[in-house]
């Protein structure tokens, strides 16, 4: 059992007479979590699982006395896949507004419907927390950092899905599954798609413009669509945890891309069962970018994991001039560079230099990556 970092991080807040929301994406160890959570606290539990149509049903309701008939007899009440509850939001505000005492601990695999409808009921009523596929840093505290640098090879190519690490020799069977509509099942069911294979395309067109710039009206033009249904559906894949997007540093430079956007993927795995290429670092020419993804979504996780607060950029020009990663966190500005062979000497751009206080620059690689991450 590989211990996720959100654990001790979880237990902190309990008894502060808040929900604890945790959210993520399909098949990153949500339950697993849970019932984790349930044996630590070692209080008397009731676990909901939504899955069932019966727990479902239950607490379809905003009736006070029927919830207090199904929860009334517990310390703490568990609720998984809370988004297949209908008007979850009211639910759970009745709850944690009428048995004190109770701790009340949530979980979804989708922010479309969980988010939308628990925020507005529950102001002032939660903390949430964001659950990812395994982090290098669990993962060196499972197998000890020089095993795990041995392993970077497979990060890049098959992710860090929990169900991927812990059945090597199946990672490509266990990635097409996890790859297939399996992933984006909550916006099927969740919002209008009249044209679902427009899903399958579009995922694709960014899976293949991994590491470049992302242009609506180009990948409109690739897909066969208009602009705002692209904006649209990538804003559901979002939402849904299958991509995430940086924006661009812009704040005084008249030749600064100040509207431009990059869009990752949370795993490598995923984006690798998407394109239907398995080869090796030393045999595809997208590398590159495959280890730009990798540590951007790694450093998504440190940062999330480590309560550290910081806005993530990248920054370009129209003379070309790049940054691939920005962080800027209590007023300072960081810089960093991606270089998968160690010995490309980088140049951090003058202009940038000259127009912006800098606190740090540095260059990112396989050599030295695990400080970043």
């Amino acid at each position: 059992m590989i211990k996720r970092l959100l654990e001790d991080n979880i237990l902190q807040y309990i008894d502060q007479g808040k929900a604890l929301i945790i959210i993520g994406p399909r098949q990153v160890g949500k339950t697993t979590l849970l019932k984790l959570l349930e044996k630590r606290l070692g209080r008397k539990t009731l676990f909901l699982n939504c899955d069932e149509i019966e727990v479902k049903n239950s607490l379809t309701t905003h009736s006070l006395n029927r919830l207090r008939d199904i929860i009334e007899d517990y310390e703490v009440v568990i609720i998984d896949e809370a988004q297949r509850i209908r008007d979850v939001g009211i639910t759970l505000k009745l709850i944690i507004d009428n048995f004190k005492g109770l701790q009340l601990i949530v979980s979804g695999s989708s922010s479309l419907e969980l988010a939308n409808k628990i925020n507005e009921p529950l102001t002032g009523r939660k903390f949430e927390f964001f659950i990812y596929p395994f982090s290098s840093a669990e993962l060196r505290s499972e197998n000890g950092t020089f095993e795990e640098s041995k392993n970077l090879y497979k990060r890049l190519i098959f992710g860090s899905y929990p169900d991927v690490v812990n059945n090597p020799g199946k990672e490509r069977l266990i990635l097409n599954n996890l790859a297939s509509s399996y992933l984006y099942r909550d916006i099927m069911a969740y919002q209008e798609i009249r044209r679902p294979e427009l899903l399958d395309d579009l995922l694709k067109a960014l899976a293949l413009k991994l590491g470049y710039q992302v242009s609506y009206n180009e990948l409109s033009r690739t897909v066969g669509t208009d602009k705002e249904t692209v904006r649209r559906y990538i804003d559901l894949l979002e939402k849904a945890f299958i991509v995430f997007r940086l924006r661009s540093f812009s704040r005084n430079l008249r030749t600064e891309l100040k509207k431009s956007r990059k869009l990752y993927f949370y795993d490598n795995g995923i984006r690798n069962a998407i394109v239907g290429n398995f080869n090796n670092t030393d045999s595809r020419d997208d590398t590159a970018a495959l280890w730009e993804n990798y540590l951007v979504s790694e450093r998504r996780k440190y940062l999330e994991y480590n309560n550290l607060y910081a806005h993530s950029y990248f920054w370009r020009t129209t003379q070309q001039q790049e940054i691939d990663y920005i962080e800027e966190a209590d007023g300072k500005i960081c810089l960093y560079e991606f270089k998968w062979n160690p010995n490309k000497k980088v140049l951090f751009p003058k202009t940038f230099l000259r127009n912006y206080e800098v606190d740090s620059y540095q260059v990112i690689n396989p050599d030295n990556h695990m400080n970043f991450i």
